[in-house]
């Protein structure tokens, strides 16, 4: 369990299942975080729940999802994970939802970013670690920038909103670049 200034990264658990299943199925949630994807959602319960077997024995020496808990309150709120750990290169990419809207534009994602991060970097000792958006969703653009990500390139017009095209946009940031770690 890790815990930040506004939220706590915990491991996931089955009965968070209800939340994803909840979050997938809600059109805004899918819209801001896929761009619409319709492989992210809608879904059925049963999808969840088999995507879910699987995530549940994820081998942390590779991937993870955890659940974003609200420190206010311990209220389920969203979740993040991190995916293709290459120890060998020292890279990884992760992700990042939150899923109640209520809690949109508040730091909580942010807050989840800096302490997957900080983790990852620290326990694993990782040289690169890496996540992408859309070029729509501005408010994912400017969380990553903050958080000390830099856009390292953009495959143009790669996503397809509402029938409109957008970029895919690269964030990355490297170990010496991240604020946590310690002068030489």
């Amino acid at each position: 369990m890790y815990e930040g200034e506004l939220v706590r990264l915990r491991a996931l658990r089955a009965e968070d299942a209800e939340h994803h299943i909840r979050w997938r199925n809600d059109p805004e949630v899918v819209h801001w975080a896929t761009g619409g994807d319709p492989c992210f959602g809608p879904v059925t319960a049963e999808a969840v729940g088999l995507a879910f077997e699987t995530m549940l024995r994820l081998s942390p020496r590779e991937s993870a999802v955890f659940t974003v808990e609200d420190l206010a309150d311990g209220t389920v709120i969203g979740m993040a994970d991190y995916r293709d750990l290459d120890p060998f290169a020292g890279c990884a990419t992760v992700g990042i939802t939150i899923g109640e809207r209520d809690r949109w534009g508040r730091g909580h994602g942010s807050d989840a970013l800096r302490l997957l991060v900080g983790h990852l970097f620290g326990a694993y000792g990782l040289h690169r670690i890496e996540l992408d958006t859309w070029s729509g969703n501005e408010r994912a653009v400017r969380a990553f920038t903050r958080a000390g990500f830099r856009e390292e390139g953009r495959r143009r017009d790669a996503v397809l909103v509402a029938g409109r095209r957008y970029d895919s946009v690269l964030f990355g940031m490297l170990r010496e670049e991240w604020p946590g770690t310690p002068s030489e």
